[in-house]
Order: C-alpha cells, then structure tokens, then sequence
C-alpha cells in the first residue's frame, strides 16, 4: 500500500492593504509637476502622518486616492480596487476625505440628515439607514444631536459631525486634512480619543507635529513631490537635520522624547 502523504496546509494570505501607491507621478494643466513617482503602502487600520511643507503635495497625493485626480503615471489602489472610472463610486465609497472646515461638508438642515445623505444617495432606507446614522454619530460621541442644525454647534462639535458623516459610508480610508486646526484643548483630546478608538485605516495630513505623534505611530515626509522619510513618527521628529531640511519645525519647547509611546 502506498504510503499516506499529507501536505502542510497553505499558509493565510496575506491581508490586502488598504492603500498601494506606485510610481505615482502628476502634473497639473500649467505645466506643474506636483508628484515624481511617489510609492507608498498603507496596511489595514494603521494611523500615518503625511507630514510635509506647503507646497510639498500632500494634496495633490490626497485628491489621487479617490479618482478626484487621476495619475500621469503610475498607480492607486484602494484594498485592492484600482483607482479608475470602473471602481469610482466603490472607492469613493471607501475613501472618505474630512476637510479642514466641516461646513464644507455640512449643508442638510439638520445633523441627521447630513450623516444620512451618503448612504441614501446609495439606497439605504428606512430602519437601516437610522440604524446607519445611530451607529456614526454613537462612533464620534454625537448621538445626542442629531435634531440640532449643524451650524447651532461649536466648531469642534462641526468637526465631529464631519467625521461622522463620512464613517456613515463604512470607509476603509479616513483622510483628515489638518484635524486639529481649530481646535480648543478639550476638543483636540476629545477627538484623538474618537480616532483611536475607530476600526479603520487613517491618513492625517498635518502640519500639527504634537498631534501626528500622539495619534500615529508612523509618518511619512512629502517633499517637493517625493517621499522623503518614512518611519516611526518619533523617529522623524527627532531627526533634527531631515526636519531641518524640509522645513519642519516642532513648537518651541516640545521635545518628542518626553512624549511616552503613542497608544495604539
């Protein structure tokens, strides 16, 4: 009788990434070369800073991940969907932008019928939907305002609404542009505990350096169009002639190394 052989089972793939950026390179109608072949992977539910000087094109790297722009050369994939006319609404789905001013974002008269525009735009409904808007406004601690009209709130409460209206459409990418402008002390702690707190994958563009350490493990610097440094957010900041050099500067006094380790 032959003898039995088995095989060793198949390892697990391995998780798709939520972002892949290769080769990603952009210049506007002007003649402006804002990108030159920027490559960058982001896995499931990690929390980066894009860091970089004004004009670096941190916004231009932005407006890419959900077909806003699209590349001269290279390529954008959203967990595993290519960034394309065939996906579009897909990764617009799954790619959720928060602007720096919340009433860019926030036009319904009331805070309930700006979380629900998204998903009834997709079709949700009834139960579901209210279901849908309940959840995102419980997720940023906002539960008890959803019959106030948006501009009856502070300006944080705003931001919070803003971020809720785009965890109603169950993102895979969150993407904060400047989070904490604004922003009295109460509120920027408030909302770094609703950041870490949430089951997504974060990209925070900042200039606000305290703020990317506090909440992102890792970084990345943009500058002139290319990725410069990519490592522990730390790591960067202490990096005195890489800050130097690409026109990054802590607040006076801060020292990254007294900060205790960024919590997950």
């Amino acid at each position: 009788m032959d003898p039995v052989t088995t095989s060793a089972p198949s390892p697990p793939p391995a998780a798709v990434p939520s972002l892949e950026v290769s080769g990603l390179a952009y210049a506007y109608p002007d003649g402006h070369q804002a990108l030159f072949g920027v490559d960058l992977t982001v896995g499931r539910g990690e929390r980066v800073a894009i860091l970089g000087p004004n004009g670096a094109g941190k916004t231009t790297l932005v407006l890419h991940l959900n077909g806003i722009l699209t590349a001269g050369a290279g390529t954008v994939t959203v967990a595993g969907l290519p960034v394309g006319k065939r996906h579009l609404a897909e990764i617009r789905r799954r790619v959720g932008i928060v602007f720096q001013d919340p009433d860019d974002q926030l036009f319904m008269p009331t805070v309930r019928e700006d979380v629900a525009f998204g998903p009834a735009a997709g079709g949700m409904r009834g139960p579901e939907l209210e279901a849908c808007v309940a959840k995102a406004l419980g997720q940023v601690g906002m539960a008890g305002f959803a019959d106030r009209p948006p501009h009856h709130l502070s300006f944080g409460q705003r931001r919070r609404v803003a971020v809720a209206t785009v965890l109603a459409m169950e993102p895979e990418i969150l993407v904060l542009d400047e989070p904490s402008s604004n922003l009295d002390p109460a509120s920027r702690r408030e909302l770094a505990d609703i950041l870490r707190s949430l089951d997504v994958t974060v990209l925070m563009v900042t200039h606000d350096l305290p703020y990317a350490l506090e909440l992102c493990p890792r970084a990345v610097v943009l500058s002139d169009g290319v990725i410069a440094a990519d490592g522990p957010t730390r790591d960067l900041l202490t990096n005195e002639e890489l800050m130097r050099s690409h026109r990054l500067e802590l607040p006076f006094g801060f020292d990254p190394r007294s900060v205790t380790t960024t919590r997950p």
